[in-house]
């Protein structure tokens, strides 16, 4: 596309964006602890009376917002109407394996399925979406995610915003592509048109007040630089995972797809202007999807140049500013909630994600800057463990990009508090508690995170990109987590387990078993956790050498038939 013509495009879309104005929806607040979320199909009419198929929970487009308190036993009935699978993960917040809503707990069409768990989650911004392997895309992209707010009793005791929807006041934005038929379209880099809240060209009346947006990049792309027209102050008062110690003031914010924001904008004063809430991506460092350049040379990204949004200024959001209300928030709180980052003298383990090109063929050339892209040069594999964490042992990951895009990296189970970036130590203040990071094309990050609570040998998180093709195309990786000591421990053992030995245990290339009386032993065989035989042989000897290369990781059953029965370990294969 030449310049002129993306040029006159761009123009064409802020004439409409100030002219065709929308009233900002506002999702519909749940609240309680049973919540009864129906997906469902629907329609909508974007562009004139053209007709474009969606989803949505509880309605025929997007999802409400869920509001909980830290400490509240919830139950969420997800209902399945559509006609094919769904998941449903619920982002950010710490839950057991088989009820965070990954691709391993699938919900059939017609069929409920019906977590349980309690909101250990201090107050923040989190989100629900969709998580098939393979899906989430299409689903996420026709309509599927809604907020899910946690509050508790630190946040809701300083002077904020707290009215939903008036002066608290929830915002996803997502870009989407639409075929020449205006459907929907899927991996496509050609997502054109922005939606904040599911509205196109928004306009919200925001009181003359300190106004809190609860910001959330739900696209499956596309990063956003915020910034306001009138170039005033935005102040940050929380992460992904919680509120932060103080307020950081700015003037822009970048947000990449799967990140959270809280922040708070001070109108007082302001009745009667309009100003505009922006993405500034001409700002946007090179590399970042959203910005002017992705890739150099032959590794670029497919069309990415005829997209006018790459590299332009556009409006998000019209603020009209309206009267005060009756209770209004007039300053920014000075200091918010006491932090407690975690400390790397407590690390116990190391592990490295490096994030990179794979090839499906052996003659395939993989592009840098458009994939296919796996990590560690793995694509996802349901039946598969990739890594496997211990509970309440403390983890530094380095996240090494050697592509030519930038990926969010998202890990389930877990927040995490980021310790260093481009080589560079972060300072303490600003280890803010986050489940997704940005990392830079031909870059690393690490992070500090602790693994507690939650522990299951079979049913795993996940961990991946949250650029949604990506992910879907194979750029994720699965944990789980054990309790080590409970290894080789009662509900597998019926016999002495000092009848033989495993090690090592946790094993990666190499496992022996060492038997006390050769004689006794007729046959060895071992099972995955889901009970299906992985290897099976007999012995001779009081040793036994087994090449466990190419085992998956995950935890195992060694047991051992001699004449008085079957004595069983657990085995762990990193």
């Amino acid at each position: 596309m030449t310049n002129a013509i993306k040029i006159s495009a761009l123009s064409l879309l802020l004439y409409s964006t100030i002219n065709a104005q929308n009233l900002l929806n506002i999702p519909p607040a749940l609240t309680g602890t049973t919540f009864n979320l129906n997906v469902q199909s629907g329609s909508q009419s974007f562009y004139s009376s053209t007709t474009t198929p969606t989803y949505g929970i509880n309605g025929s487009w997007m999802s409400p917002t869920i509001i909980v308190n830290k400490g509240d036993s919830v139950t969420l009935n997800v209902t399945n109407n559509l006609s094919i699978k769904t998941t449903m993960h619920w982002h950010g917040l710490h839950v057991a394996p088989q009820n965070d809503g990954g691709p391993h707990q699938p919900i059939n069409p017609g069929a409920t399925w019906s977590p349980s768990f309690r909101i250990l989650n201090n107050a923040s911004t989190f989100w629900y979406h969709p998580h098939g392997a393979g899906q989430t895309d299409p689903q996420v992209s026709k309509g599927l995610a809604g907020f899910f707010i946690v509050h508790d009793a630190a946040e809701l005791a300083l002077n904020i915003p707290h009215t939903y929807g008036i002066d608290d006041v929830p915002i996803v934005v997502q870009s989407k592509a639409f075929d020449i038929l205006q459907q929907i379209a899927i991996a496509t880099n050609m997502d054109t048109a922005i939606f904040v809240n599911g509205t196109l060209n928004p306009y919200f009346n925001a009181p003359a007040q300190v106004v809190r947006f609860r910001l959330l990049n739900g696209s499956s792309l596309r990063s956003y630089n915020f910034g306001l027209s009138n170039g005033q102050n935005i102040y940050q008062i929380g992460t992904d995972g919680g509120l932060l110690d103080t307020p950081k003031t700015m003037t822009r914010l970048i947000l990449s797809p799967g990140e959270r924001a809280e922040v708070l904008i001070d109108f007082s004063g302001m009745t009667g202007q309009t100003i505009y809430l922006k993405s500034y991506a001409s700002e946007l460092p090179t590399g970042i999807y959203g910005a002017d350049t992705v890739g150099s040379g032959i590794d670029t990204v497919h069309d990415y140049e005829d997209n006018f949004l790459n590299g332009a200024d556009f409006t998000l959001l019209q603020l009209n500013i309206t009267s005060p209300t009756s209770s209004p928030v007039t300053s920014i709180v000075p200091s918010l909630v006491a932090l407690a980052p975690l400390n790397p003298v407590n690390a116990t383990k190391n592990r490295t994600i490096v994030l990179d090109t794979i090839r499906l063929l052996p003659s395939d050339i993989p592009n840098r800057a458009d994939g296919p892209f796996g990590l560690n040069s793995r694509s996802f594999d349901m039946d598969s463990i990739n890594q496997i964490a211990y509970l309440n042992t403390t983890e530094i990951w380095t996240l090494k990009n050697n592509t030519l895009i930038a990926h969010p990296f998202h890990i389930h189970d877990v927040q995490f508090n980021v310790i260093e970036e481009h080589g560079i130590a972060l300072p303490a203040s600003q280890r803010g508690w986050k489940d997704v990071v940005l990392v830079m094309p031909m870059d690393s990050v690490k992070f500090l995170t602790k693994f507690e609570t939650f522990t299951n040998p079979t049913v795993p998180y996940m961990y991946h990109c949250h650029l949604l093709h990506h992910e879907d195309d194979g750029m994720m990786g699965s944990f789980i987590v054990i309790d080590s000591s409970a290894l080789g421990v009662s509900d597998l053992e019926n016999l002495d387990h000092a009848a033989f030995q495993i090690y090592p245990n946790p094993a990666t290339n190499n496992l022996i078993i060492e038997s006390k009386n050769s004689s006794q032993i007729l046959s060895l065989s071992v099972t995955d956790m889901i009970g299906r035989q992985v290897y099976k042989t007999s012995i001779s000897g009081l040793t036994c050498l087994i090449d466990i290369s190419k085992w998956s990781r995950g935890v195992y059953a060694v047991s051992i038939v001699n004449k008085d029965g079957i004595t069983t370990r657990k085995l762990v294969v990193e």
